[in-house]
C-alpha cells in the first residue's frame, strides 16, 4: 500500500513535470516570435529614418521657397499701396496738368 502511494505521488511529480515543460516551450516559442516581430520593427523603423533623411532637404527647400514667396508677396503689397497713394494724392493734378498741354 505504501509502495502504491508513492507511485501515485510519483506519477503526480511526472504529469507536473510534463505540463511544466509544455508551458516553457509554449512560452519560448512566443517569446520568439515576439523577437521575430521586434525586428521587424526595428526594420522597418530603420527605412522610415532613412526616408525621411531623404525628404528633410526637400521639405527644407519648400519652407525658403514659402518664405521667399511670402516676401515677394509683400513687397508687391508695398508698392501697389505705394503707387495707389501716388495715383490718388496726384492723380487729379496730373490729369490736369497732361489736359492742358
Amino acid at each position: 500500500m505504501l509502495t502504491a502511494k508513492v507511485d501515485i505521488i510519483l506519477e503526480g511529480v511526472r504529469r507536473s513535470e510534463e505540463k511544466a515543460d509544455a508551458s516553457r516551450a509554449s512560452m519560448h516559442r512566443r517569446m520568439d516570435e515576439i523577437v521575430d516581430r521586434v525586428s521587424k520593427v526595428e526594420l522597418s523603423s530603420a527605412a522610415v529614418q532613412d526616408d525621411v533623411r531623404d525628404m528633410k532637404p526637400v521639405t527644407d527647400a519648400v519652407k525658403m521657397w514659402r518664405q521667399r514667396g511670402i516676401g515677394a508677396l509683400a513687397i508687391v503689397g508695398i508698392g501697389a499701396s505705394a503707387l495707389t497713394f501716388i495715383i490718388t494724392k496726384f492723380g487729379a493734378a496730373a490729369i490736369a496738368w497732361l489736359t492742358s498741354r
